[in-house]
């Protein structure tokens, strides 16, 4: 194979493709060939993001969903059908409901629940959706660095939520092999708006280095974006179940 990172040819679904990690995984992906289907809750930013991607030469379908819903999802895995299949899905769309980092003896329980629905259940219903409609392909999981520290106090349940994803990241790929190749990536800090909502560093410090780092930056959205095309392209074919750490150092 000439380029095997190249996906010339092939349909991707992004959900949460409007803005931050997910805008930059569209735009990695179009940029290695393929064709986009942007999903996310905001019309204008989706609308956005898929001008980007038919600058590159690339055609894309702006489709308002939330992942949360699952006629909206089902709606989205229809559209993408019709718009010319769907060969790779990525579950991206997640983070903190309410940007809003907390304990977990101080949950309450329906904080727990609204975690749970935008970070697990919504993962497992783009795997569950997607795979129905798909014959063969990849999909892959945006899970966190939260989900591999061996406790989190200030952050429990979003990284259970995540540790979770990695769980049914691996189950998901015994399930559906060899037709579907099911990943995650797992992205450290990379200065989003919910990243910048919900953490509180001081101003004009270097975040990498109170962070400490090794690579000493924060990371981009492209460097997410650049690790989703690997596991969406023949380049990984013989990875499945796997979680790609891109965090700036050993995880």
């Amino acid at each position: 194979m000439a380029n095997p990172f190249s996906l010339e040819g092939k349909v991707a679904v992004v959900t949460g493709g409007g803005k931050g990690i997910g805008r930059g995984i569209v735009l990695c992906l179009a940029d290695a060939g393929a064709d986009v289907v942007v999903s996310a809750r905001t019309e204008a930013d989706v609308e956005a993001v898929s001008e980007a991607v038919r600058e590159r030469g690339q055609r894309a379908l702006g489709f308002t969903a939330d992942v949360t819903d699952p006629d909206q999802m089902r709606a989205l895995a229809e559209a993408a059908v019709e718009f010319g299949g769907i060969d790779i899905w990525v579950n991206n769309a997640g983070g903190l409901p309410d940007a809003t980092p907390r304990y977990l003896t101080r949950t309450p329980e329906d904080r727990w629940d609204a975690q749970m629905d935008l970070n697990l259940k919504a993962v497992f219903r783009g795997c569950s959706i997607a795979a129905e409609h798909m014959k063969e392909g990849v999909i892959v999981n945006i899970s966190s660095s939260a989900a591999a520290r061996p406790g989190n106090v200030k952050n429990g349940p979003y990284a259970a939520s995540k540790a979770a994803v990695n769980s049914l990241t691996k189950t998901f790929a015994l399930e559906l092999a060899p037709a579907i190749r099911v990943n995650a990536v797992a992205p450290g800090p990379v200065p989003t708006e919910n990243f910048n909502d919900s953490t509180n560093f001081p101003e004009g410090k270097d975040v990498a280095a109170l962070l400490g780092l090794p690579l000493k930056r924060l990371g981009t959205p492209e460097d997410i974006g650049n690790a989703v095309v690997y596991m969406a392209s023949p380049a990984s074919s013989w990875v499945t179940g796997q979680c790609l750490y891109v965090t700036g150092g050993p995880t």
